[in-house]
């Protein structure tokens, strides 16, 4: 863990597609945190992948089980923590989130996270089956019912521009200096 540092655990948030995971690794590597994605978390945990989950329970099933596995996992120490981009919507977990730890929110444009996402929408419960003029519509949508609960978080960092290694190292740096660590 790097020198002092202020807190034991650092919480991602954001749309599907901006970079949760990418930052989340890439930060805990440079301070010496693990990194854990709360959907990877629940499929180990509960053994069956997040699709399978949706498909046998629904979207509010998920979400139970989701909170739960959020309140098991944000009470480790020492970790960088990437929640799903539904995660804050749902429950008390926005205040949740705020009292474990700084919670920043990956903000980027809906044109750069279609983008983003095209390239693995199969994987993505809620995108399977759009055409691309649905999926920017339900995107676009999607974030500004979003906005109100990501906009709690302590921190925003514009995303838009990480497409490359480089600007993904410029990101970490501006984290990095935004959480003053």
């Amino acid at each position: 863990m790097t020198e002092g540092l202020k807190t034991s655990r650092i919480i991602l948030i954001g749309y599907m597609g901006a970079g949760k995971t990418t930052v989340g690794k890439a930060l805990g590597k440079e301070l010496g945190m693990m990194f854990y994605d709360l959907d990877w978390y629940i499929e180990s945990r509960m053994r069956k992948t997040v699709s399978q989950i949706f498909a046998e329970k629904g979207e509010s099933g998920f979400r139970e089980i989701e909170r739960n596995m959020l309140h098991e996992v944000a009470e480790f120490e020492n970790i960088i923590l990437s929640c799903g981009g539904g995660t804050p919507c749902f429950f008390d977990n926005m205040e949740y989130m705020n009292g474990q730890g700084p919670v920043v929110y990956l903000k980027a444009s809906p044109d750069v996270l279609y983008k983003h996402l095209l390239m693995g929408k199969g994987d993505r419960p809620l995108l399977k089956n759009k055409t691309h003029d649905e999926l920017i519509q339900f995107i676009t949508e999607q974030l500004a019912q979003r906005e109100k609960f990501y906009s709690q978080a302590a921190y925003t960092l514009d995303v838009n521009l990480m497409d490359s290694y480089d600007k993904i190292k410029i990101t970490i740096t501006k984290l990095k200096d935004m959480l003053e660590l």
